[in-house]
């Protein structure tokens, strides 16, 4: 009876042993793949991580991509209005350096302490571009505004000055018509001679004999003319012989004078107070030598104006 019942505790001695290994192994199997599980959480949420960061480095470098083409079309605008953009130019040298730096970071090394630097970087560039931007456009507003006054003003200046050259030219006009109106007309102008023993003879036909004349003597009236001024006139005489010369000689009071631009010879000068009644005018002239024979001209001017033409003949 003792031998048959001594293997039975053995047997359960070693299904416990057996057991007890099979719960321990059971242990080490789910410690194990719980701990897969987390490496493999960890590990997810690290790549979520740099994915993440990624992400956001590249929105990053966008943003300042769009600052940097914000700030060049600034630059442009400034430098088109004529205007120093040295204050833009340095902060284009600024983004530049910052996107440098930007895109030499990894993901992995992109800390949060960095995205937020740069972040705020970004922001105060964003808000002196506003500021900047409302700085152009009141700029441009205002040059607007002065192109338009400007160009207000000097089409004003164009009437005016159009205007002024109008009254300039009937001012001119005026004075023409004027000049033209107040001309004195020699009247009745008559030619007689007077020998060497002062004796005057006129003739109806202005023919005379030569060898018997010393003087030559021209009278005539000044005509009316109200719109003439009641002042001193210098009445100019040209004796004008066969062959076209003009007699002139300094000592019996010859000279020159302009006609239309041009330098002429008179014979005899005479200034004279023009009171507008007609009055009379007489010149004598002596040779003081032969006269030549022909058609000689008698040309009255004044102030170098033609106001009366006669002929006579010497024979």
């Amino acid at each position: 009876m003792e031998q048959d019942q001594s293997p039975e505790p053995k047997n359960n001695n070693r299904l416990l042993l057996i057991g007890a290994l099979i719960l321990v192994l059971l242990g080490i199997n789910g410690f194990l793949f719980y701990m897969n599980q987390q490496k493999s959480q960890q590990n997810e949420k690290l790549q979520a991580d740099v994915v993440s960061k990624d992400a956001k480095l590249e929105d990053q470098i966008k943003q300042y991509e769009s600052l940097k083409a914000d700030y060049e079309r600034q630059s442009q605008e400034v430098q088109g209005m004529g205007l120093a953009n040295d204050s833009l130019v340095a902060k284009l040298a600024q983004i530049n350096s910052d996107l440098l730096k930007l895109r030499s970071f990894r993901a992995s090394s992109f800390s949060v302490a960095e995205q937020r630097r740069f972040k705020q970087r970004a922001a105060n560039f964003e808000t002196q571009l506003r500021k900047k931007d409302e700085e152009i456009a009141q700029l441009k507003a205002d040059n607007e505004a002065l192109y338009t006054e400007t160009t207000t003003l000097k089409e004003r200046q164009n009437k005016l000055t159009d205007t002024i050259s109008s009254v300039v030219r009937s001012n001119q006009e005026l004075s023409q018509k004027v000049a033209v109106a107040s001309r004195l007309q020699a009247e009745n102008i008559r030619v007689g001679v007077i020998n060497s023993r002062e004796k005057e003879k006129e003739d109806s036909d202005n023919e005379f004999k030569a060898k018997r004349v010393e003087k030559i003597k021209v009278t005539f009236n000044l005509g009316r003319n109200d719109v003439s001024p009641k002042e001193t006139k210098e009445i100019m005489m040209r004796l004008i012989e066969p062959d076209g010369a003009a007699l002139y000689n300094l000592s019996t009071g010859g000279g020159t004078f302009m006609i239309d631009g041009s330098e002429a010879f008179y014979t005899a000068k005479q200034d004279l107070v023009y009171d507008n009644t007609r009055q009379p005018v007489q010149f004598v002239y002596a040779k003081g030598a032969p006269y030549k024979t022909g058609l000689h001209t008698v040309e009255l001017y004044e102030g170098g104006v033609l106001i009366g033409k006669t002929t006579f003949t010497l024979k």
